[in-house]
């Protein structure tokens, strides 16, 4: 498969339609990435040579461009010195390059054509990657579930009821969440107790301590 069709592909591809007809999706990811970064060095390298080329494209038509303005210019400068011959020339000089420029135009315009899609492809390309590094770990944790998950349903079937286990583990959990919610009760009324009866006995002895201040300072003035 060529280059071009190749990536072709790609851009009308789907990543999420490659791994849905995947046997083995785990798989399919690691060796789409491989894939993907093999093409983009590829592409890389195609997509550079193509802008390289677009960008001779442009220089060589800017290049005629100023070659025509310089010719008409040239021509101007021949009359008002009144040198009609050299005037000729310059303006034969001028159509010489005037026809020269449609070629040159047409061929920067298809090297800009064929550079927009390289550039295209190449964004594409990374994007493709970019999405599905970012959602490999997730992707392969859901299908990892899916497997523990299935190896669940299959040893199902020797356990007795499944919506009788499911209402045992409820009541065990609403058992556990009342004990649970009973002892941080409790905890929170014995910290408040303790916080309570130090205040209490703080207040009590610091109203005592003012009182005692005060009669001895009474006395000391009596009894001077």
């Amino acid at each position: 498969m060529g280059i071009l069709t190749r990536f072709r592909d790609i851009m009308s591809s789907n990543i999420n339609a490659l791994l849905d007809k995947a046997e083995d999706p785990e798989k399919m990811i690691d060796q789409c990435l491989r894939n993907l970064n093999a093409d983009l060095g590829k592409v890389k390298s195609e997509t550079a040579a193509i802008m390289a080329e677009e960008q001779r494209a442009k220089r060589v038509l800017e290049d005629c461009n100023e070659d025509i303005a310089k010719m008409q210019a040239y021509a101007v400068k021949a009359l008002e010195a009144n040198n009609e011959a050299d005037a000729r020339k310059f303006l034969e000089q001028k159509a010489s390059l005037s026809s020269r420029q449609t070629g040159l135009q047409e061929a920067f315009n298809l090297a800009h054509t064929n550079a927009t899609h390289m550039r295209e492809m190449h964004d594409k390309l990374v994007d493709d990657i970019n999405e599905l590094e970012s959602r490999k770990d997730m992707i392969k944790g859901k299908l990892a579930v899916a497997k523990t998950q299935e190896r669940i349903n299959k040893m199902g079937s020797s356990v007795v009821s499944a919506n009788d286990s499911m209402a045992s583990f409820q009541k065990y959990e609403d058992m556990a969440d009342r004990a649970l919610d009973k002892a941080n009760a409790m905890a929170e009324l014995n910290n408040s107790s303790s916080a309570q009866s130090i205040d209490d006995l703080s207040e009590k002895y610091a109203t005592n301590t003012v009182v005692e201040d005060e009669l001895a300072a009474l006395k000391a003035s009596l009894n001077k």
